[in-house]
């Protein structure tokens, strides 16, 4: 790291592989990103265990139609204006388990915020199913990347306790959805708080 990148506003990234709404923002912060306007720490959790906390079985998108039917117009529009592919996923939501798993392994090893945008854009542009090895395969892949070593590492037991212990974290500091950004310690919720979340960190 530069010290110009050091004294770049940091922003925290908290994402689930499955969330529709973390596909827009990994898009809007890998732009943050390129025009040198933040520093960005990726962290992948599991919304799984926090939704269980609040009663829910599955995505609140599957239990309330409306509010389901609403996103998918609203994901239409947001991908448009960023030139991002939409499919809608033949199964969603995804398990994310794996998909987790190997982007812990990959932003250890320095590729794995190319891969959360790779990742994001195979589930919901191209409907390619990242729950599973062989749709992850075709995504590192894609990335040049040597699928077997990773996978395995993926579903090693301390990535998979690195990944109990980041969603406990999450749920310590108060988040509930995703995207979830922290500035410091203050939580933004939602693909529309990146900008506020930015002035903060800049403040």
């Amino acid at each position: 790291m530069t010290s110009a990148q050091a004294q770049l506003p940091r922003i925290e990234f908290w994402f689930d592989p499955a969330s529709t709404y973390s596909y827009i923002a990994a898009a809007d912060v890998t732009r943050l990103e390129a025009e040198g306007r933040a520093r960005v720490d990726y962290r992948p959790f599991l919304l799984g265990p926090i939704f269980a906390r609040q009663g829910w079985a599955d995505s609140p998108f599957n239990l309330y139609p409306a509010k389901g039917d609403y996103m998918w117009r609203d994901l239409a529009r947001l991908c448009a204006e960023r030139q991002l592919p939409l499919q809608r996923p033949s199964r969603f939501p995804r398990h994310s388990v794996l998909s987790a798993g190997v982007a812990l392994v990959g932003l250890d090893a320095g590729w794995g915020k190319r891969f959360v945008m790779a990742m994001y854009r195979a589930n919901f542009g191209e409907d390619v199913d990242i729950a599973t090895a062989d749709g992850l395969a075709r995504v590192l892949r894609d990335l040049d990347l040597d699928p077997a070593p990773i996978l395995a590492d993926a579903s090693a037991p301390p990535i998979r306790a690195r990944l109990r212990a980041a969603t406990g974290e999450a749920v310590a500091r108060g988040v509930f959805g995703a995207p979830s950004f922290f500035a410091g310690d203050t939580l933004f919720w939602g693909t529309d708080r990146l900008d506020t979340a930015l002035r903060h960190a800049q403040a």
